[in-house]
């Protein structure tokens, strides 16, 4: 503990060390030092450190700065360690998880950390969630972490340290995961088909390439608890298999901004089924075909810059009239038609059919268009007679 100090400081504004800068003050009285008994010792008087919680996490402290100590992994006993966020920086210690067997949550998010992660932290046979996301952290993400190796791990967040590496193996969907997000680093290769488990999964704004083939249905059992998917930003291409929009509990279907083309497939939901998504986003791919109907059941569509033709279907645009869509974006394709049903647009309702085939058929099908670029009416007629949809 006196090396954490020694190494950490707050910074100005921030006031949490004071505790332990008063030499009247034991150890286990530190903010942030929760101690038991230790499990070797049988009279129970030998205290250990539990649990060490650096910095207090509300929103209006600046948090600490300064590097992390290589001997905070003879804390053995330590079951839970944070760092809330800050500046601190350096590496985290490569024997961190040899030292720590005991961990079950390490969060160091939010800082300015550099260097690999520890290939230690895989395999700790208690770690439940590791959270290195939002530092500066580069190298290849250890396969363990991503492998039945790591048994108990169930959340893992790396997300936007942008040097991170590697690609994401094949025995994935044999892990026990159920969140992780890797997003915004540089992670290649393909997608295996995700863990049955996965309720949270977002690579986006990495480097990965190749077809969803077969990633939604590993071994004839697909993620059916997935929740939240974001691939969006990457390089992935062939078609959005129709077993993407049939997963049973999503929520967000994020696909935007990457290589996609065929037209969408959407399965027809049951009657007695509630909408199934809050947001489904394939924007910015080159995907062709008509919109589907099925999706008038989202909460936000957005279709906009592909070379999707044809009519938008009834049930889309009575969904946008009576407020059960809030934004549909249709702009940048080659639609032919809008019909409009005979009541107002609501004012929390945000529709865009600008520059596609057709005329606008009200004011209101560009009041809600993005500002960036300005506004634009129809696209070119030539373009609509040589195109056709199929660019």
């Amino acid at each position: 503990l006196r090396d954490v100090r020694a190494g950490l400081r707050d910074l100005p504004g921030s006031r949490f060390f004071e505790s332990w800068d008063d030499d009247a003050s034991a150890p286990c009285a530190y903010a942030g030092v929760v101690c038991a008994p230790d499990e070797d010792d049988p009279s129970g008087a030998l205290l250990r450190v539990s649990v060490l919680t650096l910095g207090t996490g509300l929103s209006d402290s600046p948090g600490m700065a300064g590097s992390v100590p290589a001997s905070l992994a003879s804390l053995t006993a330590l079951t839970d360690l944070v760092l809330y966020p800050g500046r601190v920086g350096g590496s985290i210690p490569e024997g961190i998880g040899s030292g720590l067997r005991r961990l079950r949550l390490l969060s160091l998010s939010g800082n300015q950390l550099t260097g690999p992660v520890p290939e230690s932290l895989a395999g700790l046979p208690e770690l439940h969630t590791l959270d290195l996301g939002n530092n500066r952290l580069e190298g290849t993400i250890p396969s363990g972490l991503l492998l039945p190796s790591s048994p108990s791990l169930k959340v893992l967040i790396l997300a936007n340290n942008v040097g991170l590496s590697g690609q994401i193996p094949d025995q994935f969907p044999s892990s026990q995961l159920f969140h992780v997000d890797l997003s915004r680093n540089a992670i290649t290769g393909t997608l295996p088909p995700l863990p049955p488990t996965i309720r949270y999964f977002s690579v986006a704004g990495n480097s990965m390439e190749g077809s969803l083939d077969g990633a939604f249905a590993g071994n004839g059992q697909g993620p059916a608890d997935l929740a939240f998917l974001d691939l969006s930003m990457n390089d992935f291409s062939g078609s959005i298999p129709p077993e993407v929009f049939a997963l049973p509990s999503a929520s967000s279907l994020l696909l935007s901004r990457n290589n996609f083309t065929g037209s969408l497939a959407v399965p027809a939901a049951p009657a007695s089924a509630t909408p199934p998504w809050s947001v489904v986003d394939v924007s910015h791919n080159g995907l062709t075909g008509e919109v589907p109907e099925a999706l008038a059941a989202a909460g936000s569509l957005y279709v906009n810059n592909n070379k999707i033709s044809g009519e938008v279907p009834e049930a889309v645009a009575r969904s946008v009239f009576d407020g059960r869509m809030t934004t549909f974006y249709a702009q940048h394709n080659f639609l032919t038609g809008f019909p409009v049903p005979p009541t107002p647009l609501p004012d929390s309702a945000a529709l865009c059919l600008s520059y596609n085939c057709m005329d606008l058929p009200s004011a209101s099908a560009a009041d809600g268009c993005p500002t960036i670029g300005g506004p634009l009416e129809s696209r070119p007629a030539d373009q609509c007679r040589s195109s056709g949809g199929d660019g």
